[in-house]
């Protein structure tokens, strides 16, 4: 692909959440506005029951960005109906390796945000919203204030929104940068002032949340997809992407690419377009050895299936998921088992404790990890990798054990003659390793 290219010709036509991405002083309300900033929220207002936004979110089929995809209009008719405080926590954490599109979108466009929310808001009867964003996106915050004073003085948040019997008010909760906040509960539980340790379920947010009281939790980018719909209706927006997956998603793309980036495409689109097409390929024209789709989180995919579409349906058939879409591209020069080390590392350094599988079977892995990568592991240090992983995953609280267990289990799958080649003496003709 030619480097004389725009980044405006890469992005495919009728955006919605990144339209704007590039137009200065989008946090000033006047300039938001002639964008058609909050035109969604006064259509709500004037126009529709909040039953009715809800049934045009759940027509609109959109799956939850923050990793699950699950249907947010689903998530919202889970709330009670009735009187009664009610809330709505926007995740906007977004601590996971390779993700940063909550970030930009915050940073650029916050006055989207703050639409969506007030119209989740509207749609399940909420007064009350907190943005939880993490402690390190000081810039995202204040934006995110400015905008919210802003709106608040135009009576787009506060009493009798825009003459109407709506009330809400939005706050910004700044957390501490805890990887585990991005588990809802746990979130919660930083909220209220806790130690972040998730929550045995039931009872589920959505009937004991946050203090208690029934609770909406959504990621930034889900909630950003909210103001486009009510404007222009189910229909357009199930134009973009796949008839299972529909609209677009904002790809966050690093790793070994020329062109990194968060890049807003329709799901669908496949990692080969991606890397190649959008992120330019890989320096040097190196091959691709093995792609992370969703951060550190997800099982890997491997080079030969790049043309896996990246929706939420396809990559569970090779056993992963899109979850938070953010792309870390791997080329030819990794050292597999130094790769999973180190992400092993994170995961158990980001561990609430809370579990002992989670707690205590990341460090074992760890040290069996770094035994291989010193020169000094054995050949049973493989299968007791494998056997760690069957005593951490389905067997804690949150999926932080399932997501830790990932990178172990995708690269022995794939790279297991890398670990072999650490091993001093590693016989030849090895017994296959027990992954039942």
């Amino acid at each position: 692909m030619s480097g004389a290219i725009t980044f405006e010709q890469l992005m495919p036509a009728g955006p919605n959440l990144t339209e704007h991405r590039h137009v200065p002083n989008m946090v000033d309300l006047e300039v938001a506005r002639s964008r058609g900033a909050y035109e969604g929220l006064a259509k709500a207002l004037a126009e529709y029951t909040p039953e009715q936004v809800t049934g045009v979110v759940m027509d609109a089929t959109v799956l939850g960005r923050g990793g699950a995809g699950f249907p947010a209009g689903r998530k919202w008719s889970f709330i009670p109906k009735g009187p009664g405080q009610k809330y709505l926590t926007v995740n906007a954490d977004e601590s996971e390796p390779g993700t940063f599109s909550n970030r930009e979108l915050m940073e650029t466009t916050p006055h989207l945000l703050i639409e969506g929310i007030a119209l989740c808001c509207y749609a399940v009867g909420a007064s009350r919203a907190f943005i939880y964003i993490r402690g390190e996106y000081i810039h995202a915050a204040n934006q995110l204030n400015r905008a919210i004073d802003a709106a608040r003085a135009a009576n787009l948040l506060g009493d009798k929104i825009l003459g109407s019997d709506f009330n809400l008010e939005v706050f910004v909760f700044q957390g501490a940068g805890a990887y585990i906040c991005g588990e809802e509960t746990a979130l919660l539980e930083s909220i209220e002032g806790n130690r972040p340790m998730p929550r045995s379920r039931p009872p589920f947010p959505a009937v004991a949340g946050l203090y208690g009281k029934p609770t909406v939790i959504n990621n930034v980018e889900t909630i950003a997809n909210i103001p486009a719909i009510i404007r222009n209706g189910a229909d357009w927006y199930k134009a973009f992407g796949t008839p299972t997956s529909p609209g677009t998603k904002v790809y966050s793309l690093s790793g070994h690419v020329r062109r990194p980036g968060n890049y807003e495409l329709n799901l669908g689109i496949s990692l080969r377009d991606l890397i190649y097409e959008y992120g330019q390929g890989v320096p040097g024209d190196r091959a691709v050895k093995v792609v992370l789709p969703s951060g550190a989180a997800a099982p890997w995919i491997p080079a030969d299936a790049l043309d896996t579409p990246m929706d939420y349906d396809n990559p569970r058939k090779l056993g992963t998921i899109l979850g938070s879409a953010s792309v870390i591209v791997m080329d030819e020069t990794v050292s597999i088992p130094h790769a999973t080390l180190r992400l092993i590392e994170f995961f158990n350094h980001e561990s609430c404790g809370k579990c002992t599988p989670c707690r205590e079977g990341t460090l074992w892995l760890v040290k069996a990890l770094q035994r291989i990568c010193a020169g000094e592991g054995v050949p049973e240090d493989l299968q007791l990798l494998l056997n760690v992983c069957d005593s951490i995953a389905g067997k804690v609280l949150c999926a932080l054990g399932d997501f830790a267990v990932s990178p172990v289990q995708s690269s022995l799958k794939y790279f297991r003659h890398e670990y072999e080649a650490m091993i001093p003496g590693y016989p030849t003709a090895a017994p296959a390793l027990a992954t039942d």
